[in-house]
């Protein structure tokens, strides 16, 4: 090749390098989202019996598998006898500081509010796990702790002469010394709050003198539907029934329990499935976990009797670290779900295998080197193609990745890069899409808000053609800062556009809603097909110890609206350089299974 002509091409790759470089601003790794994110250790492995090895597991809030509304506090029901004779080995030992702490910080990246204790009493290296669980939970405001008694403490700790009351009342009192002091204990009204397991199916305990035997009385919670009419009791709490309509007909008729004394509290039950093959103790008990079916299907009995106007007060996941009976949560729940990815022209599809059931949503990244991604866009489930011409994507270079986000504790999935480069009409890679700018808009597209005001932004849809259905509106990337609403929040574009007013507020001192999930940066719009009719728009104790016997077995409402608001955590925009409190806000359009977005940049004085 000539020099020059060599030097000229030279020229193109690099300039087409630099684009591209300067484009993608990272905003995660492929590492971090293929890597285990959870507090299972690091060297975990997928077991017979159904345990997933460590993984990359959603951290989607687990409220969100709970009615609209819900202001049901979640808490996990933890084990720490791991790393002691008698138990399997899953690569930890629960009286490390350093994995107690991973644990309690992964439970509230998923959204937990706090945990319950399996207590064997004091004096052994399941109590001394205990007190780092509390000292751990003090750091973190808000998240609680509680004690469950189990009936082995009473074995464990009997005293020469006593009776198994005595005994009972003598380690309530170590806990209300040792664990009711501390300001992470969870209480109710004041009062601490605990629990017990199969200590009355063991034991005959007078629960009058048991509290009387304390200076702090307790809200004592037992077991099952017969804990509501128990003695002593402020409420009842539900567990996990091997059976083979996967527990459900239990728990109802327990919640059905819990609705017929509102006076006192109810602790649901949501987990994945049970199955004790790998267990010492191993009964042939299996319980499928259906794929991640049997996790929504708990969360779907819960929806089917509660509601905003009728609370569920209490959930507990069963649990989050029994790997010998396999209901652990901990390393995530296999959804048996996979994608493929692949390119056509301009067009990122993929195919998918699985039920899209478990799938919270879709992520699609964007990489220079296969190793820093960007986010590109976010879609929801049922769409699975994105046109990368409504992106401002240089000439150059890239790897694309598409992620499915599963369901809270369910496994994510992502496959390997689809390499990219664009071959985009000038007006669509270089201003972000001409045609869409012209179907979905906002105006002004830059808007500058003093500090604790509004201001104002007229969305518009226009049809390509006959127009057919309503597009709802919302915005997706806020900063906690600010505040928008849409007036009205449906549109219906006949003959001509359709519009909508859109106020953004800065309220800094208040906070935020969180309809619009948190995260990525969003640095174009998207261009979809409308599922619209010629309307285009481009933009020992252990043998019982887990499960109870077998014989015990025995929406968001829909309205329309004038006005909806959105808020949300987002961050700073990388598309501005008018500095720090600048941000652009992703405005989102869907209608029926399809979605379209357009972005209006807000700066606060």
């Amino acid at each position: 090749m000539h020099r020059k002509h060599f030097a000229a091409v030279l020229l193109i790759a690099t300039s087409g390098v630099a684009r591209a470089s300067t484009y993608i601003v990272p905003t995660t790794t492929l590492a971090a989202q293929t890597a285990n994110n959870t507090s299972a250790a690091d060297g975990f492995s997928n077991q017979s019996n159904g345990n997933l090895g460590a993984n990359n597991v959603s951290k989607v809030d687990v409220h969100s598998l709970l009615y609209s509304g819900a202001t049901t506090r979640v808490f996990a029901h933890l084990l720490l006898w791991f790393g002691q004779p008698g138990h399997m080995n899953v690569g930890y030992s629960s009286t490390d500081p350093a994995q107690v702490q991973r644990q309690i910080t992964d439970m509230i990246s998923r959204g937990i509010d706090g945990v319950v204790v399996d207590w064997y009493g004091p004096n052994n290296a399941i109590d001394q796990a205990t007190q780092l669980v509390m000292n751990e939970a003090e750091k973190h405001p808000g998240f609680t702790f509680a004690i469950m008694v189990d009936a082995g403490a009473i074995q464990q700790n009997s005293c020469s002469g006593c009776s198994p009351q005595q005994s009972l009342i003598n380690l309530l009192q170590y806990v209300e010394k040792k664990y009711f002091v501390s300001n992470a204990y969870f209480t109710i009204q004041g009062q601490p709050v605990v629990t017990n397991f199969n200590i009355d199916r063991s034991y005959a305990v007078d629960w009058n003198a048991v509290n009387a035997g304390i200076s702090v009385h307790p809200r004592f919670l037992f077991q099952d539907n017969e804990g509501f009419t128990h003695a002593m009791s402020d409420g009842s709490y539900s567990w996990i029934i091997p059976a083979s309509d996967y527990g459900l007909s239990y728990l109802s008729g327990f919640y059905a329990a819990g609705l017929a004394f509102p006076q006192f509290e109810t602790v649901g039950a949501a987990y994945k499935g049970f199955n004790d093959s790998l267990a010492s103790w191993n009964s042939g008990r299996v319980m499928s976990q259906q794929c991640g079916g049997t996790w929504l299907k708990t969360f779907s009995d819960v929806n089917s009797l509660y509601n905003a106007g009728k609370q569920l007060p209490y959930l507990q996941l069963v649990t989050w670290n029994d790997y010998e009976e396999a209901t652990e949560i901990e390393s995530g729940i296999d959804s048996c779900f996979s994608l493929h990815a692949s390119l056509s022209g301009n067009s990122l599809q993929w195919s998918i295998n699985g039920s899209e059931n478990t799938v919270d949503h879709y992520n699609v990244y964007i990489s220079a080197d296969g190793q820093n991604l960007m986010t590109l866009s976010e879609i929801q489930p049922g769409l699975r193609s994105v046109d990368l011409c409504a992106f401002s994507i240089p000439t150059g270079n890239y790897k694309l990745f598409v992620q499915a986000v599963g369901k809270p504790m369910l496994a994510n999935r992502m496959p390997g890069p689809v390499s990219y480069s664009p071959t985009c009409p000038a007006a669509a890679s270089t201003g972000g899409g001409a045609s869409q700018n012209s179907s979905f808009t906002a105006s002004p597209a830059a808007l500058t808000i003093p500090s604790g005001k509004s201001g104002q932004v007229t969305v518009t849809a226009t049809p390509s053609a006959s127009p057919n259905g309503s597009i709802s509106l919302s915005c997706n990337y806020l900063p906690a800062n600010l505040v928008c609403s849409f007036s009205p929040a449906t549109i219906k574009p006949g003959s001509g556009p359709a519009s909508s007013t859109l106020k953004i507020t800065n309220a800094a001192t208040t906070a935020s809603n969180t309809s619009g999930r948190t995260g990525g940066i969003v640095y174009a719009s998207w261009i979809f097909s409308f599922g619209l009719a010629g309307f285009a728009f481009v933009g020992n104790w252990k043998t019982t110890r887990r499960v109870l016997p077998a014989l015990l077995a025995c929406a968001l409402a829909g309205s329309t609206m004038l006005t909806a608001s959105c808020g949300g955590g987002g961050k700073p925009s990388a598309l501005s350089a008018t500095g720090p409190n600048t941000y652009t806000i992703s405005i989102l359009g869907n209608s029926g299974s399809s979605q379209i977005s357009t972005e209006v940049v807000v700066s606060v004085q």
